[in-house]
Formats: structure tokens, sequence, C-alpha cells
């Protein structure tokens, strides 16, 4: 049967055969926690990066910057070339390009070398995460979608939590070296279970280069000037000027064109646009959250470094234990309610966080933590499930690209509006810093209430 017939085929209709899709979803998971693994491992690792190559840490950052940044701009054209070529095609090549970049990065002798691997690797990592969204919408039928994404959000959740500490646990008995090599197992597995993953037909349609590097050029301008908006404010604002006038241009291209690589047509659903809003919102809070909370417990609470480490990682543990239920739920309850409990909940841990005194007992600000974590996890699987949802099935490629540089902007946003804070030299700049990721939580609650209101017209009932 060829991929075509297989496309058409019931099963990959309304999902996959049940044996099939546990082992397709094992390996979208296991591509999942690799990128996630990834990202917060190589932070760790910086210090020990710099001292080995004799460089600043000002340098090593450009570690995860270059990744970060590649990744951004490449998900809307990866995303097109998924739609083009297969999803599955896709997805083996991004893991085959992670992986030969990983083993790549653990053998790099300098840092110009290094920086390389991990563009290299940053093309990799766009090309399996602008799939996720699609790939789900595929392997799940219709009513086990929630479920879908409740166990993906759970597995991000686990690696959240476990990346920090086994990058910390590598390094103290191995070099850094040994951080990226930690990838190469966790890739060889999710590469054996591609073949696994749904047969989609590809479209038959021009990839649009001009599109692609408008894409291109838009987002890296945006989120390089976001990025240095504190330090080098005037740079940045012309920076972030031009990426709106290549922007400009981006969509009058695109609302031409009846399957854009920007997908301006998704934006013409009212289902997707609260949804994008909702997540922008939630993912802003995030960020605004870890850049400050380190420095509001480290210096204002006077909490010592470990105790931080511990303190941060109540989020991911309170994310973990809703996923699982917040899955099932979203299948059978308006999303508009439980997302909107969600930011609530987060913005309600957040708060009591910033309002306790110094003197509280650390079990309490763990609870907080653990709630504000819990919301998030909350508000993540009915939300993204609306945005799967919406999204016609021909598009779900294009779904991958814009939720997956949604998340990205908006925790890069979140994280330089805490930076302009920091920057005035308050010296409550991290409490400061921790109402900002309040008030992007309570942007969340707003949009969710006006969802809710708007739902028989838009029809988000589910």
């Amino acid at each position: 049967m060829s991929e075509a017939q297989t496309a058409r085929a019931p099963d990959a209709i309304e999902g996959l055969p049940t044996g099939r899709r546990r082992k397709a979803a094992f390996a979208l998971g296991m591509g999942l926690m690799l990128s996630v693994l990834d990202a917060s491992m190589s932070n760790v690792a910086l210090p020990a990066i710099a001292k080995d190559l004799n460089e600043s840490a000002a340098s090593v950052v450009w570690i995860v910057n270059a990744y970060g940044l590649t990744v951004a701009m490449m998900l809307f054209p990866m995303a097109a070339v998924g739609e083009r070529i297969g999803f599955k095609r896709l997805f083996r090549f991004g893991l085959l390009l992670f992986i030969c970049a990983s083993i790549a990065s653990a053998l790099a002798p300098t840092l110009p070398l290094l920086l390389i691997c991990r563009v290299v690797q940053g093309l990799g990592g766009a090309s399996i995460m602008c799939l996720f969204a699609a790939l789900l919408r595929h392997i799940y039928p219709p009513h086990l979608i929630g479920r879908g994404i409740g166990w993906n959000s759970m597995t991000v959740a686990v690696s959240s939590v476990m990346g920090p500490s086994l990058g910390a646990f590598i390094l103290s008995f191995a070099s850094w070296h040994w951080i990226f090599a930690f990838n190469i197992p966790i890739g060889l597995v999710a590469l054996w279970g591609v073949k696994y993953l749904p047969d989609v037909a590809p479209v038959k349609s021009r990839f649009d280069w001009v599109s692609a590097l408008l894409s291109m050029t838009t987002i890296g301008l945006l989120i390089i000037g976001i990025d240095y908006l504190a330090t080098y404010t005037w740079q940045a604002l012309t920076l972030i000027a031009l990426s709106v006038c290549v922007g400009i241009l981006l969509i009058r291209r695109s609302s031409a064109q009846p399957a854009p690589l920007f997908p301006v047509d998704l934006f013409r659903i009212p289902a997707m646009r609260f949804a994008l809003a909702a997540s922008a919102s939630t993912f802003s809070a995030q960020m605004a959250t870890f850049v400050s909370l380190p420095f509001y417990l480290l210096t204002t609470l006077q909490r010592p470094q470990m105790t931080v480490g511990v303190l941060l990682a109540g989020w991911p543990v309170g994310a973990a234990l809703i996923a699982a239920i917040a899955g099932p739920l979203s299948d059978r309850f308006p999303v508009a309610i439980l997302s909107g409990i969600g930011a609530a909940a987060m913005a309600l841990g957040l708060t009591l966080i910033a309002l306790m005194p110094a003197t509280v007992d650390n079990t309490w600000l763990f609870f907080a933590m653990m709630l504000a974590g819990v919301g998030f996890g909350f508000f993540q699987t009915p939300n993204n499930r609306v945005l799967i949802g919406a999204a016609p099935r021909h598009r779900a490629g294009a779904l991958g690209g814009l939720q997956s540089t949604t998340r990205v902007f908006s925790q890069t946003f979140g994280g330089a509006v805490v930076a302009m804070v920091f920057s005035m030299g308050f010296s409550i700049g991290p409490l400061l810093g921790l109402w900002v990721a309040i008030g992007f939580a309570l942007v969340a609650v707003s949009v969710n209430v006006i969802r809710y209101r708007q739902a028989p017209h838009s029809g988000q009932h589910g």
C-alpha cells in the first residue's frame, strides 16, 4: 500500500490502531523528551564549558542562544517542508540530524565549532518540534486527543524536572562533552519508533522559498530585538521595526495563498485566535516566573542555592501530577472553563509566593510553586486540544509550526519584559518581575472569560 493510500485508510483518519498507536506515541514522547532534556542540560553545562574552553560567560551563552534562535527561525519553514515530504520522513530526518549534531557537539574542541554544531542541532530540533501537533492529530482518534496531549505534557514536565539534576549528576563525574553525548541513546530509541508513526500523504504544492526567507527574517529580527531590548534599547527597537516591516510583507504575500507557509488562514478561525492568545500569555507568564523567581528566592527571601533548586522543581512536579487528569477532562468539559481555572490557579500560586514573608517555611513556598505548576499543566492540555482540533486536517503541519513558534516567541517576550524591569535598577526588581508574571497569568484568565462568553459563536464547547 502506498503512502497516499495509507493516509486515506480509516485508521489514518480516525487515529492508529491501539498497538501501533502506543508505539507511535512512545516514539513521539521520546522525541519530545530529547528536545526538553537537551535544553535544560546544556544550560547546566555552560559554566563547565566556559572553564574548559577558556571562554567568557557572555560567549558561552550563545551555545544556548544559537540553538534556540535556529529553532525559532526554522519552525515555519520546516513545518512547510513536512507537509510536502511527509511528517514521518521529516521526523526521521530531524532525529538523524539531531543525533549527528550531538555527536559533533560532544567532540567539538573549540567554541566556534561547538556553535556551528548547535546551529545544525537547532535545525534538527525544529524539524522534530514542528511536528508534535500534526502527529498527535493523526496518532490519536478524536475522542483520545486530550489524553494524548496530557501524556505529552507529563513527558515535558518530568523531563523538565530531570534535566537540571541529570546534567548536574553527569558533570559530577564526567566532562561537559557527555551532556551532549547523552542525547544519542534517546535519539536512537526514538529513531527506532519512527516506523510506527502514521503515514500521512504529502501535499502537492511547491515550497515557497520567498515566504520562508521572509519568515526567518521576521522571527529572527524580532527575537534578537526583544532579547536585547533592555541592554541596547535603540538598536533593539530598530531590529523590531525592521521585523515588523518584513512581517507586513510576509502577511500580504501569505494572504493571497490557499495554504501559505505563514499560516494566516489559521488566524481567521475564532477558536484558534483565542487559543493562541491564551497560550501566548501563559508562556509569557511561565518564562517571566523562571527568570525572576530565582533572584527573588535568593536575594529577597534569602534562600540558599540548593533550596532554590528544590523550590523551583515544584512547578514541573505540579504540572506532571495534573497532566494525566487534565487530558480526560479536556475531552469532556468546555476548554474555556478548564483553561480559565488553570490560569487562575497559576496566578494564585505566584501571588501567594509574592505575598509570603521571608520567614515563611519552605514547605509553603514549595506548595505555592506546585500550585502554579498545577495551574500551568491544567491550562495547557485543554488549550492545546482546541489548537489541534480547530485546524483543518490538511493544515496540521502548519499548525505545528504555529504552536511551537507561539511558545518560543512568548517565552522570549516574557523574559525580555522581566529583563527590562531588572534594568531599571529597582532594588525590588525580582518582586516586580514576579508581579509581571502574575499579570500575564491574569491576562490568560481574561482571555478565557471572553472565550467562554463567546463560545456559542465560536464553537468552543469542547
